[in-house]
């Protein structure tokens, strides 16, 4: 499983209070069973809880991850829990800042060859950069060029797009900015209206605007106008309460792919679970219009007759949430999406898997399913909702990715929470050419947020961030065979060195994150550090707000144009938060 904040958890009761209490109160009563139990996995403790904001949980509890959780609250209880837990007042309300804005107005918007639209840089998904705009002998003469700080957020975890000279970034106060991308000043900002850390993308439309698409925490998808920020569409593409789009959506042969997650693995006891199933959506770019939907659970949840330990009937099958961007694959016209775990006891054949969908239909041609039973919630096996024989939590967090090799031959790359990596066949209904094991895997482990591929390697950030056994680092796979050809452990300086990020790679460079902040370049020919830069730290910003890097987590960095970018900030299990965006450029000119 994937997903971000989560600032309370199972309801330990229905009843609502006739009078508001105290927060601490409240607390005890909604959130203390999980937050200051014993450790869950993917679960914060109430020390991390203190590291936030106010604001930033009230827009967990009325915006975001915990909504459900946060049924019957008032606004005002919601206020003196966020206050409580956090031991912080509100911040005054200001009005909007007008440091950072650009002063002269952009040129018409273009998409060039040295740009990184989306997640992936291509459909392919293969995060390589083949026009970067600087050498890997450049790379060690990388310096800070401008930060841009994320006002009130406690983590930075949406991957920037760079097109036409501009950046675009979301944020988790659900905020999306236009920023120049040589200095970071402001051009526009959107309120999306919930948190987004879909990486954006950005299309022209028939009408010859250019739009950007992504998606938000309460399973939105957006458009909206890429030069002024004024909206164009917004399509909730799920019900279920607690679904989310964590992926980034992919624009090909003018459709627009959307991939669908949830949090329903959060075990609610006095809910019925579990429902969701994880999707892939194909939309009209210009008006938002679904033209099919295709199911990673083939078959809708129904009641069992089992009941959970509050007596309350369990659902399923679910899961097999889609946390990643989808590859399309114009040639064989498919799309490909990797999945998470089931969340329940009935067996499919779906979760921890890498699925192809009919580009035209949404039809589901095959299967590969890597994992099978890896059934699992959140709080398990102490949990209301638990499934029999309880799975290891190893599901595929990252996109597959699409490569040619020497002989012209395709081949996708599938990196898996497990510590595994595999090279599938796309012709032979994902049949598994080879497999190498790089890391011990984990629920927080393995390959957690995506590898990279060049025409000759695939690299693989390893986070096994604890345990015995564990190999954090990065590791260079030969693409036709699996063969190892280099790899670098992390190094032990600075805290927890996992390299739970996505990497990115350019000719001769690969750029790779790590939990205590630091950021690496390695040379792709022998892995050798060829440059490090320590990024949990204060910065100045461009926009005059007060800013700080912390892990690097989740998003990867960005090259485009002769720049490189990265996030720095995430506070989650473990991590040290942050809020702060980064611009590297040689000698910082």
């Amino acid at each position: 499983m994937r997903f971000s904040i989560l600032l309370l958890s199972t309801l330990a009761t229905t009843s609502l209070f006739a009078a508001d209490p105290d927060g601490a109160a409240l607390f005890k009563t909604r959130c203390a069973t999980c937050h200051e139990g014993p450790p869950q996995p993917r679960m914060p403790t109430r020390k991390e809880l203190e590291t936030r904001t106010p604001e930033n949980v009230m827009n967990a509890m009325f915006r975001g991850t915990m909504m459900m959780q946060s049924a019957g609250l008032t606004d005002e209880q919601g206020r003196m829990i966020a206050k409580y837990v956090t031991g912080k007042e509100f911040a005054e309300v200001k009005p909007v800042e007008t440091v950072g804005k650009c002063t002269a107005a952009p040129p018409p918007l273009a998409i060039g060859a040295g740009d990184w639209n989306g997640w992936g840089f291509d459909s392919d998904n293969s995060h390589f950069q083949t026009k970067p705009g600087l050498s890997a002998a450049d790379v060690p003469k990388l310096k800070l060029k401008w930060a841009f700080g994320f006002p009130k957020d406690v983590q930075a975890n949406a991957q920037p797009t760079v097109v036409g000279g501009r950046l675009f970034v979301g944020s988790n106060a659900g905020i999306v900015y236009s920023l120049n991308a040589s200095t970071g000043c402001l051009y526009w900002s959107f309120n999306a209206g919930s948190t987004v850390r879909t990486a954006i993308t950005i299309g022209k439309l028939p009408s010859g605007k250019f739009a950007a698409f992504f998606g938000d925490i309460r399973a939105n998808a957006h458009a909206v106008d890429a030069e002024t920020g004024t909206p164009l569409w917004k399509v909730k593409l799920e019900d279920h309460p607690i679904a989310r789009v964590t992926g980034a959506p992919v624009l090909a042969d003018g459709r627009l792919y959307v991939p669908m997650s949830s949090i329903e693995e959060v075990p609610m006891g006095n809910t019925e679970c579990c429902k969701f199933r994880g999707s892939v959506s194909s939309l009209d770019p210009a008006t938002g219009k679904v033209f099919w939907k295709g199911y990673s659970v083939l078959d809708p949840s129904k009641a069992t007759d089992k009941k959970n330990r509050n007596g309350i009937a369990m659902w399923g099958p679910a899961g097999a949430a889609i946390w990643s961007a989808p590859t399309v694959d114009l040639k064989r016209k498919v799309v490909y999406a990797a999945t998470g775990n089931s969340y329940t006891s009935l067996s499919i054949n779906t979760s921890d898997a890498v699925l192809a969908f009919d580009l035209e239909t949404g039809r589901l041609l095959w299967s590969n399913q890597v994992t099978p039973n890896d059934n699992f919630l959140v709080g398990c096996p102490g949990g209301p909702n638990c499934p029999e024989g309880l799975g290891p939590d190893v599901d595929f967090g990252s996109s597959v990715i699409l490569r040619t090799l020497p002989n012209g031959k395709q081949i996708l790359i599938a990196g898996q929470k497990s510590g595994i990596v595999y090279g599938m066949d796309p012709d032979d209904k994902g049949k598994i050419l080879w497999q190498t094991r790089v890391g011990k895997g984990s629920a927080l482990g393995g390959i957690e947020w995506g590898h990279a591929a060049d025409d000759k390697n695939t690299y693989a950030a390893v986070s096994d961030r604890f345990g015995a056994g564990a190999t954090p680092g990065i590791y260079a796979l030969e693409l036709a065979t699996g063969k190892l050809v280099w790899s670098v452990p992390a190094p032990k300086v600075g805290g927890n060195g996992a390299q739970s990020a996505a990497v990115a790679v350019i000719p001769g460079a690969v750029f790779s994150g790590a939990l205590n902040g630091h950021f690496r370049a390695y040379s792709t020919s022998t892995g050798e550090i060829i440059w490090d830069f320590e990024t949990a730290k204060e910065f100045q910003t461009v926009n005059g707000v007060p800013a700080k890097g912390g892990s690097i987590d989740g998003p990867g960095p960005v090259i485009a144009n002769g720049m490189v970018y990265t996030n720095s900030g995430y506070g989650l299990f473990g991590g040290i938060g942050g809020h702060v965006l980064l611009a590297f450029s040689v000698d910082g000119k």
